[in-house]
């Protein structure tokens, strides 16, 4: 399992698809919206926890389809099915991977981008959290949209119609806990959703993906 992470890891920063890709996209979507609504801080403040929200879901979204599509193309993905290794391991690791090189990056980045959207001081701490928290959840959920399509022409395109819907959720308890967090509100229900919806997406998804890989390697 180490090693295939490692190996996932490497080929990502490689070949620019997760790690790289991801933080352009995020800071070019961030550093756009004064653009298109104006540098007024009485405007951006109120929504900045929004769109940093959004702008690291979409982030996210960008290297999905590489999660499984590189080692389907090359054949390794067969190998996995045949080795030792379980495919829900296989696939938790795919997760972890992707995190790492996507959503940790992101979730870094975040607190010093909201600075141009001009965020309350006093939210940036719990859009750290928040991110921390939630996007695993969108790697995992990620990971097994990637498995559903894996294989398929233009299954970029499919991948999010089928994912975006689930990460609703996430999104939603993420930007209410930095609302609530700059309002100086009380945040424990959405810490402990987004903390739920992270729990349960590991503990369900990795047998999910698992089972589609099985069905689209027949």
């Amino acid at each position: 399992m180490i090693a295939l992470l490692k190996r996932d890891l490497w080929l990502a920063v490689r070949a620019g698809g997760g790690f790289g890709l991801g933080l352009a996209f995020f800071l070019i979507v961030v550093v756009l919206i004064p653009f298109g609504v104006g540098p007024d801080a009485s405007v951006l403040e109120p929504i900045a926890p929004g769109i940093l929200w959004v702008a690291a879901l979409l982030a996210c979204l960008l290297s999905l389809d590489r999660i499984f599509a590189l080692d389907y193309e090359d054949g390794s993905l067969a190998l996995l099915a045949t080795s030792p290794l379980p495919l829900e391991g296989a696939a938790l690791i795919k997760a972890i991977a992707h995190w790492l090189t996507t959503g940790l990056p992101l979730t870094l980045a975040a607190p010093m981008l909201g600075v141009l959207l001009h965020m309350n001081s006093g939210a940036y701490g719990y859009l750290f959290i928040s991110l921390a928290l939630g996007t695993p959840a969108l790697s995992i959920i990620g990971t097994f949209g990637a498995a559903l399509t894996v294989g398929l022409r233009r299954g970029g395109l499919l991948l999010s119609l089928l994912v975006l819907p689930l990460y609703v959720p996430t999104l939603v308890f993420g930007a209410e806990a930095v609302r609530r967090g700059a309002a100086a509100m009380d945040v424990t229900t959405p810490f402990v959703m987004l903390a739920g919806i992270t729990a349960g997406a590991f503990a369900l998804l990795p047998f999910a993906s698992a089972a589609a890989l099985r069905v689209n390697l027949r």
